[in-house]
């Protein structure tokens, strides 16, 4: 079993073989592309998502046992497409799907964030799937979140957030600099 970092997350290593540029990218709205072609089957793409890995300088690659390629990434590499909820309150769960049909909920090991644009004030909402790597939130499913928003006193204020997983989640946090 490999080694793991202090953060828990396994190191970005692959076989013998020297590091390559795969010519992937992955495009803002979580399309992934291959030598500037979209790559049309699902089932590729999830099988290229299974050994997406980052590392601590924030790069992105493909990892297999044999080898290792650095590949683009130009916001976050998946998106979440959906959102569901069961229960209530603080005991209300939200699970996110992906494009690649990850499903996770929001907790305190999965956590969600929101990045404001200093210049427009755009939100940027973000959950955290695995080992560094997060989804972006669809606009719908960024909207259906907000209709979930409740307000609650932190620290001496009023904010907004959500209740998941048994954590408050405040939805109108950093800037982006």
């Amino acid at each position: 079993m490999a080694e793991k970092d202090r953060n828990g997350n396994a190191p970005v290593q692959g076989g013998d073989s020297p590091e390559q540029n795969f010519g992937m990218r992955i495009a803002k709205d979580g399309t992934w592309y291959h030598q500037g072609s979209p790559i049309g089957r699902k089932p590729l793409v999830k099988l290229f998502a299974s050994v997406l890995r980052r590392d601590d300088a924030g790069d992105y690659w493909l990892v297999t046992p044999v080898e290792r390629g650095r590949i683009e990434v130009e916001d976050a590499p998946f998106m979440a497409v959906e959102l569901t909820v069961e229960g209530q309150g603080t005991d209300q769960d939200i699970t996110f799907r992906t494009n690649v049909d990850d499903l996770v909920v929001a907790d305190k090991a999965h956590p969600l964030r929101i990045v404001h644009d200093p210049a427009t004030g755009e939100p940027a909402p973000y959950i955290l799937v695995r080992d560094r790597l997060e989804a972006r939130l669809a606009r719908s499913v960024y909207y259906h979140l907000a209709d979930l928003c409740v307000e609650r006193r932190v620290g001496g204020r009023s904010v907004l957030g959500v209740w998941s997983g048994g954590a408050f989640f405040i939805l109108e946090d950093e800037e982006i600099s």
